[in-house]
């Protein structure tokens, strides 16, 4: 059915349901799994809310978040291994999650996108985006949204 799913984190309990969904799927259809977290940059301008900090503090900063996605990524792929699923462990920078979701399920050729939505309605939808839902209206590969 499945040959390589995509299964996206943030590191959220909601994130981790989704993470053994996903997990549980490739061990049943025989598929292997690339687990994906996104790191952001560090916000550079005084407009985005931040104190101006030096570029060595941000380059720092932005090595720690990496690091702990890379642990974040890694964790997956041991629990894949507990399963007997094949897992590749991947981080991407980028400020538009969503994009970077997609651009890695084509880069990887996943023929299934596995993530959770927070669920938010109204207004706070409407504010706060929702990255789930710019992947499901983007993306040309199937996505399994879990709540």
């Amino acid at each position: 059915m499945y040959k390589r799913i995509l299964i996206a984190t943030d590191g959220s309990p909601l994130s981790d349901k989704a993470v053994e969904s996903g997990l549980s799927l490739a061990a049943l259809t025989g598929a292997s799994v690339v687990a994906l977290k996104v790191v952001p940059r560090y916000p550079r301008s005084y407009f985005e809310g931040g104190m101006p900090v030096e570029a060595g503090d941000v380059k720092r900063i932005e090595g720690q978040w990496g690091d702990a996605a890379q642990v974040l990524v890694d964790a997956i792929k041991a629990k894949g291994v507990e399963q007997g699923v094949t897992v590749k462990a991947v981080t991407a920078k980028s400020d538009m999650v969503a994009e970077a979701v997609i651009a890695a399920a084509k880069k990887h050729k996943c023929d299934l996108i596995v993530m959770a939505s927070h669920g938010r309605k109204g207004i706070k939808r409407l504010l706060l985006g929702s990255e789930t839902q710019h992947v499901l209206t983007h993306s040309h590969i199937p996505v399994l949204v879990l709540r």
